[in-house]
């Protein structure tokens, strides 16, 4: 199917498929996300920061991630040299956790990919921490909107409770976590 791009910006651009009946379909695209569980399942506590988020002019509960590349240019690339996704998403995990969380994880295991929906190609993989340890320089911002970020260790159940109460307010992810707390506890 071929399309056109009418529309970009630094992250998103506008696309537009041909439909067979000669309709034309339109969907915003983004490069993908990561989010990582960072767990110590010995103590039955998850890993979540606390970050102010301008969309929503107030602070958040988060996994730590963010996006998978940080413009379309390195993303169409990507796409171009037919690597996998997933293999890029990981690497980029533990690059966050390192960057948000001050953890140095030696390796991840994929959990789920959350898909946002078909006029908006948004797509967050999520990893959980499967080989972890505190990184020696702790937290490793790579932009100033993050200082003032804060981590802490939350247990299975508050973090459960946080969930349903709405303060992760990144829904979909709220939903994958709440996913993995069952299967873990």
């Amino acid at each position: 199917m071929t399309e056109t791009i009418i529309a970009t910006g630094k992250i998103f651009e506008l696309v537009q498929l041909p439909q067979a009946d000669g309709r034309v379909f339109e969907l915003a695209r983004r490069a993908p996300g990561v989010r990582v569980i960072i767990a110590d399942k010995s103590n039955k506590k998850v890993l979540l920061t606390k970050e102010f988020r301008r969309e929503l002019t107030d602070f958040d509960y988060r996994l730590p991630g963010g996006k998978v590349f940080d413009t379309l240019p390195e993303l169409d690339a990507f796409r171009a040299s037919g690597k996998d996704m997933q293999n890029a998403a990981a690497s980029k995990a533990k690059q966050e956790a390192a960057e948000e969380a001050g953890i140095a994880i030696d390796d991840v295991s994929f959990f789920k990919k959350s898909v946002l929906g078909t006029t908006v190609e948004w797509d967050l993989y999520v990893f959980e921490a499967t080989k972890w340890r505190n990184h020696t320089d702790g937290q490793q911002f790579d932009s100033p909107e993050e200082h003032g970020t804060t981590v802490n260790w939350y247990s299975f159940d508050d973090t459960e409770a946080m969930i349903l109460q709405g303060k992760l307010q990144e829904e979909r992810i709220a939903l994958v976590l709440l996913q993995w707390l069952k299967g873990a506890k």
